[in-house]
């Protein structure tokens, strides 16, 4: 069930606090999943099945470096794990259905495209955003990042640095957004994949608005190491940068880099690991990319709001409380004139009420649940949620 109230957030093109004072609905959403149409493990009608089964609202299937258009097929691993998956995929959907041959080869199956599964899927309570993920390198660095609401394949365009070749793939997708009419929405996948993205490259990055401050796959290092920065602490400086310069700050999604369906663990990257939810007036793909660049959602692994406002100097928010579960919220921000982040406020309960103090650059929330997340990104975590960070009035 989703929930109506009326919201007060945070539009931050030109630093400015403002209060729209309509009703909005939350709609949960995935933006990075993977199938067999690049190196997901499932076909794309059994991982639409997944979420809409499991209450999303909407998802985008960001295969690399293409859209499920065209005739593909795939050969299906001889393992008994994906034999028993194709056979519950012929049972799910039929041989009306399921295109396959059988020979010596083994098992082929034609992939469905996104003309013939949307009309199975897609209706007033679920929407398929088209996607993909654009994967690029340099150096053998890998480079990724996913295109939202898209209208057309882009390929990627390379580059002679990392920050280069992102910056020309950022570029690609704005300017199919502009010849098009259509929001499409960039967003820079994993930068410690690899550790391939530095704080330095995120930086130099211009039009860019989103990154992954959360990714469910077990190899993208969201967390940092000793000497590197995790994808928390890279946010709060790539913001710091940025406001510094005039340049609108970045915003934090969460997602699962689903790939593995069949297999479930910390060492593989499944479905339901992280997500953002997002204030829009409908469930469009224009209206969800339009709310997310106004900053009207937050990313989350488990911990779900029913209210979230900025006003008069006040950050306020009501946690849809589980029964045995306790929460603490952390005011997070930056002074002026400082170049670290601090914790400024930590407050229990389900509603929370955290001035925002006057002298900071921005301020941002972060709810941390005492519930463990359910097939974790790695043993230990619990579930969270992050707000997106607010620049005060007169900035």
């Amino acid at each position: 069930m989703k929930t109506l109230f009326k919201y007060c957030a945070p539009l931050i093109l030109f630093g400015l606090l403002s209060c729209q004072n309509e009703e909005q609905k939350w709609f949960k959403g995935n933006l990075h999943t993977h199938t067999y149409w690049s190196d997901g493990d499932a076909f794309p009608e059994m991982v639409l099945d997944w979420y809409k089964s499991n209450g999303y609202d909407f998802v985008s299937l960001t295969d690399h470096n293409i859209l499920q258009q065209g005739e593909k097929w795939k050969k299906i691993p001889k393992s008994h794990i994906y034999q028993q998956a194709f056979d519950d995929y012929l049972s799910a959907y039929g041989t009306d259905w399921v295109e396959y041959s059988r020979d010596s080869a083994g098992l082929m199956v034609r992939l469905k495209t996104e003309e013939e599964y949307l009309p199975l899927f897609q209706d007033k309570d679920f929407l398929i955003m088209r996607g993909l993920e654009i994967t690029d390198s340099y150096n053998g660095k890998p480079l990724h990042m996913n295109a939202t609401n898209v209208k057309n394949l882009i390929e990627p365009r390379h580059g002679n640095s990392v920050a280069e070749v992102l910056q020309n793939n950022i570029n690609a997708v704005l300017e199919q957004r502009e010849a098009t009419g259509q929001p499409i929405m960039p967003h820079i996948n994993h930068p410690n994949f690899g550790w391939a993205i530095s704080l330095e490259d995120m930086i130099a990055l211009k039009g860019e608005r989103f990154f992954e401050v959360f990714n469910g796959h077990p190899s993208v290092n969201n967390y940092g190491d000793s000497i590197r920065l995790s994808t928390e602490q890279m946010w709060d400086a790539i913001n710091i940068a940025y406001l510094e310069r005039g340049q609108p700050i970045m915003y934090g999604i969460a997602t699962d880099d689903s790939h593995y369906y069949h297999q479930f663990g910390p060492q593989f990257s499944n479905s339901g690991r992280g997500w953002v939810m997002v204030e829009a007036r409908e469930l469009t793909g224009n209206a969800i990319v339009e709310a997310m660049e106004e900053g009207k959602f937050y990313a989350s692994t488990g911990v779900k709001l029913s209210n979230y406002r900025v006003k008069e100097g006040t950050i306020s928010l009501t946690i849809e409380a589980e029964e045995g579960v306790t929460y603490k919220t952390s005011l997070i921000g930056v002074r002026k004139g400082s170049k670290k982040a601090e914790v400024f406020a930590i407050k229990g309960g389900a509603e929370v009420q955290l001035a925002i103090p006057n002298d900071v650059l921005f301020v941002r929330t972060k709810i941390v649940s005492s519930r463990l997340k359910e097939n974790p990104f790695e043993e230990g975590d619990f579930e969270t949620a992050w707000t997106q960070p607010v620049v005060p009035q007169g900035r």
